[in-house]
């Protein structure tokens, strides 16, 4: 399980993302953290519980090349993530509809 500090993404319910490792810095699996589109947003963007205080980092999934990536290292789906992953918003391991209730 990864150390966590306000670096890359982290698991469920944390404010913080995981520390990089040094099998990261020499070219491992983790490199991806790096390449995210949203690195330099303030965690309340990233770990945001609600559509519109997550815009900045949906945006930022838009664009990413490592969505994909990031959104199986995080598995929402399988745990109780709060934020954004793989370009969706995510409460509670569920994926969080549009502002109304409906789909994004």
């Amino acid at each position: 399980m990864p150390v966590c500090q306000p670096v890359s993404l982290c698991g469920p319910g944390s404010s913080a993302r995981p520390a990089t490792s040094s099998r990261s810095r020499s070219g491992g699996p983790e490199d991806w953290r790096g390449d995210a589109a949203c690195s330099g947003l303030p965690d309340r963007a990233v770990f945001a519980r609600r559509r519109e205080a997550a815009l900045p980092a949906l945006r930022a999934c838009a664009v990413c090349r490592v969505r994909q990536r990031c959104l199986e290292a995080v598995a929402p789906y399988d745990n109780w993530f709060d934020g954004v992953s793989g370009g969706r918003l995510w409460r509670n391991g569920k994926e969080v509809a549009g502002p109304d209730g409906l789909a994004p």
